[in-house]
């Protein structure tokens, strides 16, 4: 099995569960928020194209969510299944959302990561992000 092999496009409303336990599975502990399918429903919806899949063999194996305000692209919700890891799917799933961000007009992106996954970070140091100590972010549940 190799990133090759796989195939991107994006998620579909039969795609829900298995987005659903695919982050259920990699679920981080900084998640602050239940993902419940009427969520992704809401996404697919009002941005078709933001919730990419990486697909093998019919299955979903990895997700990115590739979000334009109109200013910036952000990425979030990478997540790769653990048995299809280091085989490029994720990286093959950076740089898709990066050309569809670059399509819509983005010049710059960021990435959102928790800050104890390690191995998380070293994914996107390697996909030529740098980690931006000057900024902080501030979050509210609505």
């Amino acid at each position: 099995m190799t990133a090759a092999t796989t195939t991107l496009r994006p998620a579909l409303s039969a795609d829900i569960q298995q987005v659903l336990d695919l982050w259920e599975d990699a679920r981080s502990t900084a998640a602050a928020v239940p993902d419940t399918p009427e969520a992704l429903e809401a996404l697919i919806a009002h941005a078709p194209d933001s919730l990419l899949v990486a697909e093998l063999d019919g299955k979903v194996v990895g997700t990115v969510v590739a979000a334009w305000d109109g200013w910036r692209g952000n990425i979030y919700r990478l997540a790769v299944r653990r048995e299809c890891r280091r085989l490029g799917i994720g990286l093959q799933l950076v740089r898709a959302a990066e050309a569809q961000l670059r399509d819509h007009g983005a010049r710059r992106v960021t990435a959102l990561v928790a800050t104890e996954e390690l191995g998380a970070a070293a994914m996107w140091k390697a996909a030529g992000y740098e980690h931006d100590r000057a900024v902080e972010r501030f979050v509210r549940n609505l």
